[in-house]
């Protein structure tokens, strides 16, 4: 794709109270080719402001800060950027409430390298892709069986039905609910990442869930916002 143009930069607000974190994630972010931090922020309040003057493409937020935590905070700055939860906190009901308040992606420290956290980042601006460190994925899994009504849910026929998945979507669906990336699905059922990606945006739009964590909670049983 050659050289891209400077505008075309992924701009990231990172936001955390802990100074040494911050300093290293803006050290690592700033030594890629196409990532450029724009601000730090060490808590809720302040990431706010800087987010509605600097519109970042993307801000990492930690939970745990004072003035304003992350959870609640995301809920303002999702308005404005795609919000990826970046923290020591895998609590279920954290990574719920984080999900249900606009984050598009939870990862949990010490669970992916800084590649890994820099290709999060492109893919959540290129193409809406929804990062969930395995901790998280289980997290939310947890919180949807612990916390939804009493009535039984349905079996997983009853769920195709229920929103019109064809039984390849389903089976990418259950895949995507065990916590296995595209690329591992594209494996295990012989079909090529883009096909998967397919798959999964007619998932999405079936269950009306705008990212992965959503649609992971709607397809256990526990739609979000409630």
């Amino acid at each position: 794709m050659g050289d891209r143009a400077p505008e075309a930069r992924y701009r990231v607000l990172v936001v955390d109270d802990n100074t040494f974190i911050r300093a290293g994630l803006t050290s690592a972010l700033e030594a890629t080719d196409d990532i450029e931090v724009v601000g730090e922020a060490g808590d809720g309040r302040t990431a706010e402001e800087m987010a509605w003057r600097l519109t970042p493409d993307v801000v990492l937020l930690d939970v745990r800060m004072p003035r304003v935590d992350g959870v609640s905070a995301a809920a303002a700055l999702s308005k404005i950027s795609r919000v990826i939860m970046l923290t020591q906190v895998d609590d279920p009901d954290v990574v719920l409430s984080a999900v249900r308040n606009g984050a598009v992606g939870y990862l949990v420290h010490n669970t992916f390298t800084v590649d890994e956290l820099a290709a999060a980042i492109r893919d959540t601006v290129r193409h809406r892709a929804h990062p969930l460190s395995h901790a998280a994925s289980a997290a939310l899994i947890d919180a949807a069986r612990t916390d939804r009504p009493a009535a039984p849910a349905a079996d997983p026929a009853e769920r195709r039905a229920r929103y019109g998945l064809s039984a390849r979507e389903a089976e990418v669906m259950e895949l995507i609910v065990r916590g296995l990336a595209n690329q591992d699905i594209a494996a295990k059922l012989f079909l090529t990442e883009k096909t998967v990606k397919n798959y999964i945006n007619r998932i999405y739009a079936k269950l009306g869930a705008p990212n992965r964590a959503t649609a992971i909670v709607t397809w256990i049983g526990l739609p979000p916002g409630g």
